[in-house]
């Protein structure tokens, strides 16, 4: 696992490469959600500041989902989730949450995981580091 810990540059795209971003983020570590949407997509997430996102090329191929808080953003020649927007206060405000297996220069298996209850909307909580029961009783 990385030991830098400091956010810097990367580059991130689809499958096809039709959408391009970059991002600065400490990549070190990312998020696994359990709620419908982040199980199906199987993304691993990393939050940052809108600033600390920059849309390069594809907005007019991207697809977006809705959802509660914001949205999430698909490329519709691939079907890659790229990143997802939103506003929780429990993340500080605004935020993009980005695909961190999107990232062309990272090995996700570098990447330190911690997981968000989303299923049960236990965002107050914050992520913790053993993943939650796959069948529960809720």
């Amino acid at each position: 696992m990385s030991t830098n810990n400091q956010p810097k540059t990367h580059r991130g795209s689809c499958h096809c490469g039709v959408i391009k971003y970059e991002v600065v983020v400490d990549a070190s570590s990312a998020t696994r959600c359990n709620c419908r949407i982040c199980q199906k997509v199987n993304g691993l997430g990393a939050i940052v500041k809108p600033e600390a996102f920059t849309l390069l090329e594809g907005a007019d191929r991207r697809t977006t989902y809705p959802n509660a808080i914001g949205a999430r953003y698909f490329c519709s020649a691939c079907g890659v989730h790229l990143y997802g927007t939103g506003n929780l206060p429990e993340l500080g405000g605004e935020f993009v949450g980005v695909n961190v297996q999107t990232l062309d220069d990272l090995d996700p298996s570098e990447v330190a995981v911690m997981y968000w209850d989303g299923r049960h909307d236990n965002w107050h909580a914050g992520p913790r580091p053993q993943p939650w029961p796959i069948f529960s009783a809720a």
